[in-house]
């Protein structure tokens, strides 16, 4: 008798597993739904390869024919360093991984991987950075394109970035087209640099409410000036120095808002919570987003006109943290946006909530026990207490 889990060949007829017994013939019936589904080309990928130079990767950008920040893609993170790297890398004649386009339309491209490099040697060419930090050509340290030595220059002027577009006909239909680029994109960054939970996210299920959270926490300056985010309008050399901007956690900190919004239904992993939620949420009604960007702005609005930049700051026994915290950020907004009809009133009784945003010293550091404010308790329970501390505050306020 056959008592564990793995295949077997057993007298040449039958596979036998613990559960289950299949003869030849069924593996053979299989088989040929297998080959006529790989005909019909279901999920195949139709390529073809090209090489540009670099000397004309900024007259392609320029051309506006490339689109470089499709929906899936992660916001720039290299540094001057890293980008000096590639640039050694091509005087070195060292391979560079391709870059992956997609042709969303006749001679129009998205890039679905290779936004670094692109914008590196396109920003090398316009003298955006000096090389700086080489290993091999320390002697070009400092200096950029323009002034680089005549035989340099040219040299690089002679390397070839290549690319493998996804042509159009890869895809039968628009959603089609955007289930498969999310599929390749996923698999083309699971390795190297890890992606973000949020960064994940952004790539796997894009939709509607994806794109206003993304919305929502690049425009709202108020939202940024709490989180201690640079502002959309300072540029993009400034929003690049946030690692929080750079890994989207901005954007994780406005689904968070909405997500628990439904705390009843809050269960660990957290980012399985979110997953499962902003998936749904890409299904709502357009009247629907329109009332959640309303609450959310109106929520950030009346927090910050009460406590502006300090809003999320843990306390502890003496004083606030300097940096904002989750901790705080999560249950503060929650018990603002369920008394957010009673703006007026709280915003007129602003100043003495600021003062007494701590005053129940017992329930925060308590003699013994744990602190509610404690970052290492963060079940369903937890938050709910946190929630209901500031909503119990705000309510005194209220009548």
């Amino acid at each position: 008798m056959i008592t564990d889990t793995h295949i077997h060949l057993f007298s040449g007829e039958i596979f036998t597993t613990k559960d289950e017994s299949y003869s030849l013939d069924g593996f053979l019936q299989d088989d040929n739904l297998i080959n006529e589904k790989y005909k019909k080309g279901e999920i195949r990928i139709v390529t073809e390869q090209a090489r540009y130079p670099l000397d004309n990767i900024t007259t392609m950008i320029d051309s506006e024919k490339y689109d470089l920040n499709p929906e899936y893609q992660r916001r720039k993170r290299w540094d001057s360093k890293r980008k000096s790297r590639l640039i050694e890398s091509f005087i070195m004649n060292v391979p560079v991984p391709p870059i992956f386009l997609y042709e969303v339309d006749y001679s129009i491209y998205e890039v679905m991987d290779g936004l670094q490099r692109l914008t590196t040697i396109y920003d090398f060419y316009k003298g955006k950075f000096v090389l700086e930090d080489l290993e091999y050509w320390r002697e070009l340290n400092g200096r950029n394109y323009d002034n680089l030595p005549e035989q340099v220059r040219k040299g690089i002027d002679r390397r070839y970035l290549s690319s493998i577009v996804l042509l159009q006909e890869t895809a039968k239909s628009k959603e089609e087209a955007d289930h498969l680029k999310q599929i390749v994109f996923e698999r083309l960054n699971s390795g190297g640099e890890k992606l973000t939970p949020q960064e994940t996210r952004n790539a796997l299920h894009n939709g509607k409410f994806n794109q206003l959270c993304i919305k929502l926490a690049t425009e709202n300056e108020c939202f940024r000036k709490m989180w201690e985010l640079p502002l959309e309008r300072e540029g993009e050399e400034k929003l690049l120095v946030s690692e929080r901007y750079r890994k989207m956690e901005d954007v994780e900190l406005v689904l968070r808002f909405f997500a628990y919004r439904h705390v009843d239904k809050l269960a660990s992993p957290i980012d399985r919570f979110l997953d499962e939620y902003l998936k749904q949420a890409n299904s709502f009604a357009d009247e629907t987003l329109k009332e959640l960007e309303k609450l959310f702005n109106d929520t950030v609005e009346l927090i910050y006109g009460i406590f502006q930049d300090s809003a999320f700051l843990v306390p502890t026994n003496e004083r606030e943290y300097k940096k904002p915290s989750k901790i705080i950020y999560d249950p503060i907004m929650q018990a603002f946006a369920l008394n957010i009809s009673h703006k007026s009133n709280l915003l007129k009784n602003g100043k003495t909530i600021k003062e007494n945003k701590y005053r129940d010293k017992k329930a925060l550091f308590p003699s013994s026990g744990k602190s509610l404010f404690d970052g290492r308790n963060n079940n369903r329970g937890d938050v709910k207490s946190r929630i209901k501390y500031f909503d119990k505050l705000l309510k005194d306020y209220i009548s």
